[in-house]
C-alpha cells in the first residue's frame, strides 16, 4: 500500500493529474465539491491511472478538504 498526499482542485475545466517535485499529486476535477461528487471523480481517476479497482482506493483523511491522504494498493518504486 502506498499513501499519496493529494491536493484537489474541484470545478476545473478539465481533468488532470500532475506530480509535484515533493512526490505529492495535484489533481484537477470537473466535479463540484458537493455531495461527495469530487471524491467519487477523484477515486475514478486514480483507479484508471494506477490500474486498480475503485473499491481498493481509500481516502484516509481530508474527506471534506482539498488536501487529502489517499491509500492506493501499489508497491512503492524503489531505486536499485
Amino acid at each position: 500500500m502506498t499513501i499519496f498526499t493529494i491536493k484537489v482542485k474541484p470545478n476545473s475545466k478539465q481533468q488532470s493529474i500532475a506530480e509535484q517535485p515533493d512526490g505529492s499529486l495535484t489533481i484537477h476535477l470537473k466535479s463540484p465539491p458537493v455531495d461527495g461528487k469530487a471524491n467519487q471523480e477523484l477515486i475514478m481517476l486514480l483507479a484508471k491511472k494506477f490500474k486498480v479497482p475503485k473499491s481498493a482506493i481509500g481516502i484516509k483523511s481530508g474527506f471534506f478538504s482539498r488536501n487529502k491522504l489517499v491509500e492506493i494498493p501499489i508497491e512503492p518504486v524503489t531505486e536499485k
